[in-house]
């Protein structure tokens, strides 16, 4: 394996801000150990693994958890059409990821493992617990060393989500990720709209907007620092199509309601819109501006661009 010290400084240029979260997984790995990561969206789990897997030269198999993912999308299956000419033969099965997985020696990558259903996240267990599977007709799949899984479940959102075992967390390295700084999360910001004009002071605010609708009374989930990405990068193109500038008002909470509207969750019972919502942390941190072209003034509306005629 590679050695993980160097390892951890080459993927401090690739993901920002996790150093610890990078340590802990690394060492988890190294020790033939399964991961759980376990935070809110938009934290980087992805990203760290994707980064850790591509440091460590092993294969990423990518799985989405949802209801529909049953035990033979994980595993495989024989191939219908195959079946009919050449029999249940081991050319004639078609590897799932999982099995893929095994047999490479490489990384699992479930995400949002509670939000799969019961009967395959117990294959998961089977394979944790003993190192092999058996599939039927198929026979014994041992897995190749290397082999872990890796999972990520987010713990605020309880749409279409169930509790995890405590099998599964007795099998697994639990690693908690929370949203990054404010520092971290301008970073991410700049450099994914590296090539823009646009200023620090500006990005920081941005960032600021954010991070407020995490703590907002009135909303149930707050936003990423995707939301702050896709903000500055809406507001580059939308303050060059308008021939205006990012500073512009007008500009600036457009592209706050189109980039933050629709991933803020307002709380149950609540009788103000995300756009609302939005349109007050907005004017509480860049300013509320009083005569023509002010989006803020009372109750938010359509973005300005979609009333304005030509």
């Amino acid at each position: 394996m590679t050695d993980t010290a160097s390892l951890r400084s080459a993927l401090s240029s690739q993901v920002v801000g996790r150093q610890r979260e990078v340590e802990l997984v690394l060492a988890a790995l190294a020790a033939d150990r399964h991961v759980l990561l376990e935070g809110p969206p938009g934290t980087g789990k992805s990203t760290l693994l994707r980064a850790v897997a591509q440091g460590l030269g092993i294969g990423f198999e990518f799985v989405e958890g949802n209801a529909e993912l049953t035990p033979a999308r994980l595993v495989g299956h024989f191939d219908p059409a195959r079946v009919l000419s050449d029999g249940y033969d081991p050319s004639v099965f078609v590897d799932g990821p999982l099995v893929t997985a095994m047999r490479d020696g490489s990384l699992l990558y479930v995400e949002e493992i509670n939000r799969i259903p019961e009967e395959t996240l117990n294959v998961l267990i089977t394979v944790m617990s003993e190192g092999e599977l058996n599939v039927p007709r198929l026979g014994r799949v041992a897995a190749v060393n290397g082999f872990r899984l890796v999972a990520a479940m987010n713990p605020f959102d309880a749409v279409g989500t169930a509790r995890i075992s405590g099998a599964v967390y007795d099998r697994v390295c639990r690693v908690s990720m929370s949203y990054q700084s404010a520092e971290d999360e301008e970073a991410i910001v700049r450099r994914n709209t590296e090539g823009s004009d646009l200023t620090d002071a500006w990005l920081s605010k941005a960032v600021k907007v954010v991070r407020l609708t995490r703590s907002h009374t009135d909303l149930r989930v707050g936003s990423s620092v995707r939301g702050a990405v896709d903000f500055a990068k809406v507001a580059v193109s939308l303050a060059a199509l308008r021939e205006s500038e990012v500073t512009q008002p007008s500009v600036g909470l457009d592209a706050a309601l189109v980039a933050l509207s629709g991933r803020v969750r307002v709380r149950e019972g609540g009788v103000r819109t995300s756009e609302e919502i939005v349109t007050e942390i907005w004017q509480d941190v860049f300013g509320r501006v009083d005569g023509e072209g002010d989006a803020g003034e009372g109750k938010a509306g359509a973005p300005t661009g979609a009333t304005t005629s030509r």
